[in-house]
């Protein structure tokens, strides 16, 4: 299946689950690769629990009290850099606001910015439970994918599209090269498989390994011996609503989109923080033959009542409006 759509998700998608994430926060924070540094090196947008911090370790599913995920046993924390868009003529710096991944479903109605996020089983059409045992994230887990270092695709399953309308276009390893009336959506599929062992590694990847070869929400292949534990694919997706700066962009000119750290499109990257509260996240994997929210095997919870979990801005500056440099990136 190349991308959801609205028909899509009607009769054959029924594995994995599928849920939106509003946005908790925006700010210079990293706990995975910089933990204990306030401000981190540059702006993330974050969902998900309120034990976000620069440092968490243990167990952040019995610390944090809410999230702004629709599965409230969901205190995990999800977060990319931001999206910029860079003027053209003066240099300056504008955040590009996230709005819903469309479309919005089983109640979700509601989700303010933030991200969608899935964990599939197998693929989107099914789970493959007989044949292959999924096994849940333990308290403490986290994982990076991405390089913002990286001046090339380095990963299969970080992309782009150029959205028109509803329509999210073909996939693209690089920014779009001309504008998108429906916005830029982006895509991060995370490895499937683990070491068994460790909950992090030096570099926040190699305790994982991908064995993905393809882009779309495909199967991973078998685990290697190395890291044979096969766990949930995760996967965000995100719509930036590029629009406003369509109008910005010059006919034949460059994209002028960059990362909060600038560098390449291909430095895309996604962190994850495991955080669910007890066995939730193995109950859903355990359920065969399901889409979106497990078959009620997870608590769901209204995004009215999601969108009042909020923590306090930590770093101090500011991140909104029109900025000579990008906060962290300045002289």
């Amino acid at each position: 299946m190349k991308w959801l759509s609205t028909i899509a998700l009607i009769a054959p998608v029924q594995a994995g689950l599928r849920f939106p994430c509003s946005t908790l926060t925006v700010q210079r924070l990293d706990p995975v690769v910089q933990p204990g540094m306030n401000p981190s090196a540059h702006v993330h947008h974050i969902v998900g629990g309120n034990a976000f911090n620069a440092t968490m370790t243990g167990d952040v599913g019995a610390r944090a009290t809410c999230t702004t995920c629709q599965f409230s046993e969901d205190l995990s924390n999800y977060w990319t850099a931001n999206l910029y868009f860079k003027h053209p003529t003066n240099g300056s710096y504008h955040r590009v606001p996230a709005i819903p991944v469309q479309p919005l479903l089983g109640g979700s109605q509601g989700a303010q910015a933030g991200l969608t996020v899935y964990y599939t089983q197998f693929d989107l059409t099914r789970d493959n439970l007989a044949q292959q045992k999924i096994t849940a994230f333990k308290p403490g887990f986290r994982m990076t994918v991405g390089d913002p270092t990286a001046t090339s695709r380095e990963h299969i399953g970080l992309s782009y599209q150029c959205m028109t309308g509803g329509n999210r276009g073909a996939l693209q390893p690089n920014f779009p090269e001309q504008p998108c009336s429906g916005g830029i959506f982006t895509t991060h599929h995370f490895p499937a498989c683990w070491d068994g062992k460790n909950l992090d590694s030096a570099d926040h990847q190699s305790h994982m390994y991908n064995t993905v070869n393809t882009d779309y929400f495909n199967n991973a292949p078998a685990c290697p011996s190395s890291h044979p534990v096969r766990v949930p694919q995760v996967t965000f997706e995100i719509t930036w609503d590029t629009t406003k700066f369509n109008s910005m962009w010059p006919s034949g000119a460059p994209n002028p989109f960059v990362w909060s750290f600038e560098g390449s499109g291909y430095g895309t990257h996604g962190d994850y923080m495991f955080g669910w509260k007890g066995d939730a996240l193995q109950r859903a994997m355990d359920k065969s033959e399901c889409f979106y929210d497990g078959c009620g095997s997870i608590t769901k919870q209204d995004m009215s009542v999601a969108n009042q979990c909020k923590i306090a801005d930590m770093v101090g500056e500011e991140v909104e409006g029109w900025l000579d440099h990008l906060p962290g990136m300045g002289p």
